[in-house]
């Protein structure tokens, strides 16, 4: 049996796709597909999926990836490609499947492209005088404060017409991860920029050296 990962983008509408609809779209689209996909056994079979690192609602990713099975000997992943894209929801593209080179668990890091209107990099630019950048990380069980600053220590902005851009790389593995809403969520606390400004990208991870995640 071999494990394929099917690698693809989420942009535009599609970004409001929570995990949970995620995963129902991606059942559909595969058993639309016909392709000899692996089910669980039991009295309730369905397709196994895992998927890595969920991308949290209204950001977009170039790199999000779902994991399946096949006990097709040979299976022609081209075909794969264009039979899913075929009947994929708008905003969403495959554009790798491949059987599985690194297991997810290896992935350490998220890096993020984050785009506000051009008008923002002068306040954009004053977080690179700041000394502490301490964000409040909240899950089920407790609140803790995290120094944004050991992360992100400087915003290397970059005009492009009506836009500015900065890349950000976050820890996403199982002990940390930081989610770029808390680094836009700051920026609206401390200068006034509108969180609702902020267009978030996921542009690849990383391991824990800090090569491609594949």
């Amino acid at each position: 049996m071999i494990t394929v990962r099917i690698s693809f983008k989420k942009k535009n509408e599609a970004s409001y796709i929570s995990l949970l609809d995620m995963q129902r779209v991606m059942q559909r689209v595969l058993k639309r597909s016909g392709l000899p996909v692996w089910h669980t056994l039991g009295f309730n079979p369905h397709i196994y999926m895992t998927f890595a690192c969920p991308l949290s609602l209204g950001q977009e990713s170039e790199c999000e990836c779902v994991d399946v099975k096949t006990e097709a000997e040979a299976p022609d992943f081209a075909q794969w490609k264009e039979a899913l894209n075929a009947i994929m929801p708008a905003g969403i593209e495959v554009y790798n499947v491949e059987p599985v080179q690194m297991k997810a668990d290896l992935i350490a890091y998220a890096c993020y492209e984050i785009s506000y209107p051009a008008d923002a990099a002068p306040v954009l630019a004053q977080y690179n005088a700041l000394e502490s950048v301490p964000v409040e990380k909240k899950s089920k069980r407790k609140t803790k404060t995290v120094e944004l600053k050991e992360y992100v220590p400087a915003l290397e902005l970059h005009e492009a017409g009506e836009w500015v851009h900065f890349p950000i790389c976050l820890p996403a593995s199982q002990d940390l991860t930081l989610n770029p809403s808390l680094l836009v969520a700051f920026l609206e606390e401390k200068f006034g920029l509108p969180a609702a400004n902020a267009n978030i990208l996921r542009t690849k991870f990383l391991t824990a050296d800090k090569k491609a995640f594949a």
